[in-house]
């Protein structure tokens, strides 16, 4: 289920014709990195690493979608960020993900 939402999340990315190839070259790489994190959380806390994957999801479509509501992506990524909160000791390069991602994301100004 992890690996499909990050999959579709991917394909949706690339697909947008609105989202600049240098940033959608660094959102695959990004999600990928994402993929490799979530998948070593899940093995042992299967439930906050779909929490993060479901937040990645969100705040992909409200980062993306047009026209783009600033308080729903907002929101979003703060949810995003919040669901790796206590991660930082044990999984540094999970957190360092989601933040790049949050702030990618948010730089994309759609």
């Amino acid at each position: 289920m992890i690996d499909d939402t990050l999959a579709k999340l991917e394909h949706r990315i690339r697909s947008l014709s609105t989202v600049p190839e240098d940033k959608k070259a660094e959102l695959t790489v990004l999600f990928s990195d994402l993929r490799t994190e979530v998948s070593k959380l899940s093995m042992a806390k299967p439930e906050q690493a779909e929490s993060i994957t479901r937040f990645a999801e969100l705040s992909t479509h409200e980062s993306t979608r047009t026209p783009a509501n600033a308080e729903l992506q907002q929101l979003s990524l703060d949810g995003l960020a919040a669901s790796v909160k206590g991660f930082e000791a044990s999984h540094p390069k999970l957190v360092d993900s989601v933040n790049s991602l949050c702030n990618v994301l948010s730089s994309l100004g759609i």
